[in-house]
């Protein structure tokens, strides 16, 4: 059996994403996976097919046809991949400002449960959840995909991300291009 700390960590983190689905639902994204994959391609544009299924963990087949779905809507194009067997994804401007509305759903979301913390209460939650985050995954591909529904620019500022200590990516896939334009916000 697991302690009162692991049983409160699992309601919240339970009612957190009740909370966000509920907020993603209103958007452009028509599920979850749509969400993530928006947001996703917003932060890494130009990633695979492959890539993106690695990120909303999904199957080849199954990641083809929400690209298909979200090329149908007007939210993404495929573009030149990096080799001749690749297709870039990439937001057309309809897709990114998508993005910007599940990010906003996400922050509308989230932010009335901080609101009754004091704000050393709040720094502390902060540190305690950014050591939790960091033992949640192991490498650069599974930080990609944990952070598939965050905005990356909160975690420019300090501290930064808390997923920034995994291992060094190995896959160039997984590094952002010194060149990759930040998305308009």
């Amino acid at each position: 059996m697991g302690d009162h700390a692991d049983q409160v960590l699992g309601l919240t983190a339970l009612a957190v994403m009740d909370r966000l689905r509920a907020g993603l639902a209103a958007g452009a994204a028509r599920s979850e996976v749509e969400a993530g994959a928006l947001v996703h391609l917003q932060a890494w544009p130009g990633g695979s097919l492959g890539d993106l299924a690695a990120v909303v963990g999904l199957s080849q087949p199954a990641t083809v046809r929400m690209v298909d779905r979200l090329v149908e809507r007007g939210l993404l194009r495929r573009e030149a991949g990096r080799d001749r067997r690749t297709v870039a994804l990439v937001l057309t401007s309809a897709g990114s400002r998508a993005a910007d509305g599940v990010l906003a759903a996400r922050a509308e979301a989230l932010a009335p449960l901080m609101k009754q913390l004091s704000g050393s209460e709040r720094e502390t939650l902060e540190f305690l959840l950014g050591r939790v985050a960091a033992g949640l995954v192991e490498d650069r591909q599974g930080a990609v995909r944990a952070c598939r529904l965050c905005d990356r620019h909160t975690c420019e500022s300090d501290p930064g991300c808390p997923l920034e200590g995994t291992a060094s990516p190995v896959d160039p896939r997984w590094q952002r291009p010194a060149t990759s334009p930040r998305p308009n916000r």
